[in-house]
């Protein structure tokens, strides 16, 4: 089931859920940048009374700046489950450190594969911009990911630049058949992720059923591209509840009613 943030039945919610799985750019933070103190301090809050996990696209070194580093000391981290690249990786807080319990890494021919197609289609197709921010195809070792208008591109621009998703859809269809050993889908806004075949935030909800001994149904998955085309959606696909926001500060919102009940 998907429902906006605001649709869902709060008690009901908090009475079926037992693990809360977060999007983070767009969702927890604004893209790339650190989650604001409200957002930590209810992030924060949260971690005390249940399992939390983050599941992205984006790379270890930004789930720590992004969502680590602000962290307030009273979170719980012991009930915290972090899975950048999309699922690729996973860590838990163990003897006073992160540490990774899996990692599916390309090998180096898959890599050099995926980033020599994705840069072939992106010329051939116009999205090699000459105007880029930042790192235009990143090697996240589990992950290669083409970002049009580069990694820290402003997130209007990122908005606006491809909002029925036709120009991804084109680069991701000429990719896969590139690649067929391995997997290619839309990322962000602007950007297009290859990795492990069958591996996407759909993936990280089943192995954190494994591993955790939580049911999928049990989940809830907040996100802001829920839809059949958006990142988010193999999580609400997998079996969890979706739950969807526009933006961090209904984000903020639903962290505020479900701690008022979680916290009773």
């Amino acid at each position: 089931m998907i429902l906006a943030w605001n649709q869902w039945d709060w008690d009901a919610l908090v009475s079926r859920t037992r693990l809360i799985g977060f999007d983070l750019d767009n969702t927890l933070a604004s893209s790339k940048r650190p989650m604001i103190p409200d957002m930590a301090q209810r992030f924060s809050a949260l971690t005390r009374h249940i399992d939390v996990a983050v599941i992205t696209g984006g790379r270890w070194e930004l789930v720590t700046s992004q969502v680590v580093d602000m962290l307030e000391p009273q979170a719980n981290r012991d009930h915290l489950h972090l899975m950048p690249t999309s699922g690729t990786r996973y860590y838990r807080w163990s003897q006073g450190q992160w540490r990774c319990v899996f990692s599916h890494e390309l090998n180096a021919d898959q890599r050099r594969r995926a980033m020599s197609s994705l840069e072939r289609h992106a010329r051939e197709q116009g999205l090699w911009r000459e105007r880029i921010w930042g790192e235009r195809i990143e090697d996240r070792g589990s992950q290669i990911t083409f970002s049009v208008l580069g990694q820290a591109a402003p997130l209007q621009a990122k908005q606006s630049f491809d909002p029925d998703g036709a120009l991804r859809r084109g680069l991701v269809e000429a990719v896969a058949a590139d690649v067929p050993d391995l997997q290619v889908r839309a990322g962000g806004y602007t950007s297009v992720d290859v990795s492990q075949r069958g591996i996407d935030k759909g993936f990280a909800v089943h192995e954190l059923s494994r591993l955790v001994g939580i049911d999928v149904p049990d989940m809830a998955f907040v996100g802001d591209r829920m839809t059949p085309e958006g990142n988010d959606y193999p999580a609400v696909q997998a079996g969890a509840m979706g739950v969807v926001v526009g933006n961090p500060g209904d984000t903020l919102l639903f962290l505020d009613e479900m701690l008022k009940r979680i916290g009773a």
